[in-house]
């Protein structure tokens, strides 16, 4: 287990600040803060508390900052299963239903899939991708390639998504090995935006139909208190050019893919 003094300094550091900053932000004196990473002084649960807060630590980081300090955690880890996270179930579920025709996926913080709707299971299953894969493979520079037209343009976004979410996170080690592995790509690691910048970037997806232009939007629990749902994405799809549009609406009304209900 780590020590909290070199847990508070890795995370302060992580987030680019001096100990000045952190004291100043935190309402504590530089002396103490010192006094803290280098472990002369022991902290208070309190005073873990709001060293994390000011810091923006996830709540597995928190956690863990609090572990490190000998102390409970504070936020609990539950299975979605759990008869607590009864209405985040339904939520979740109601949203990747009625999104239907359209593609829609649950993702937890290391991108495995939690469920997807069925248009997804429709366009995505054929790749090999359902409930318990990770779009982590999908995201391996040869994977990329085979299943998105415009890979190249993906995999740079998808790096720095990668790195952003894992810096934010203080380190998840499976980003990180994902964003090395679309780094070493020359044409990834090199790629430039083309000027003018279009409002949406798709995703071209390669379908035995042709190409399927999708962009994606995100979203999350406003106020999570459990540990699991903090890192929980909603992916909801959408088409990005009446090609696509045309697309997932004929194979709802062929019966491939059923339309959502209110």
């Amino acid at each position: 287990m780590t020590e909290f003094g070199p847990a508070l300094k890795a995370w302060r550091q992580a987030r680019r600040q001096s100990q000045m900053d952190l004291a100043h932000a935190a309402g504590v004196s530089p002396r103490h803060l010192a006094f803290l990473e280098t472990g002369r002084a022991r902290p208070s649960r309190g005073m873990v508390l709001r060293l994390a807060q000011t810091l923006t630590l996830p709540h597995p980081g928190l956690n863990a900052l609090l572990s490190s300090a000998g102390f409970a955690p504070h936020f609990p880890a539950l299975p979605l299963t759990d008869q607590a996270m009864t209405q985040a179930r339904v939520a979740l579920d109601w949203m990747i239903t009625r999104h239907a025709p359209y593609p829609a996926l649950i993702l937890d913080r290391v991108w495995t899939i939690t469920a997807l709707n069925a248009p997804a299971q429709a366009l995505f299953g054929p790749a090999g991708f359902a409930a318990g894969s990770s779009l982590l493979d999908a995201a391996h520079p040869d994977r990329l390639q085979a299943l998105v037209e415009n890979w190249v343009e993906v995999g740079h976004h998808a790096l720095l998504r990668l790195r952003a979410e894992s810096a934010a996170a203080g380190g998840i080690p499976e980003l990180d090995r994902a964003a090395a592995q679309l780094a070493q790509v020359s044409e990834i690691a090199r790629f430039l935006p083309p000027a003018p910048v279009t409002v949406l970037i798709p995703t071209i997806y390669r379908t035995p139909s042709g190409p399927l232009a999708l962009f994606s939007t995100f979203a999350s629990f406003g106020s999570p208190a459990e540990v699991g749902l903090e890192g929980l994405r909603v992916e909801l799809m959408f088409p990005a050019d009446k090609a696509a549009e045309d697309f997932l609406g004929r194979l709802a009304e062929d019966g491939q893919i059923a339309h959502s209900q209110p």
